[in-house]
């Protein structure tokens, strides 16, 4: 086995655990934006999950802490 004695094994495991949690960032947006979708017109949509899914933790982060609210506004039956 070939070892890079410049990289750590170490470095390969935060990585994959970094890319894991964008991912699952990303998921969970998706996911977020999808039950609040009623309150979005389809463009307002459509931006929402290409921002979630080009900008990669900006973007998700963004709708998990302005957007989801503003979608949760639009819906009669949000509970606060």
């Amino acid at each position: 086995m070939i070892v890079n004695p410049l990289l750590p094994s170490v470095y390969d495991v935060v990585w994959s655990l970094v890319a894991v949690i964008v991912v699952a960032l990303a998921v969970v947006a998706l996911v977020s934006l999808a039950r609040a979708g009623r309150g979005f017109t389809s463009v307002q949509a459509l931006a929402g999950v290409l921002v979630v899914l080009f900008v990669p933790v900006l973007g998700p982060v963004a709708w998990l802490a302005v957007g989801r609210r503003a979608g949760l506004e639009g819906r009669p039956d949000a509970r606060t």
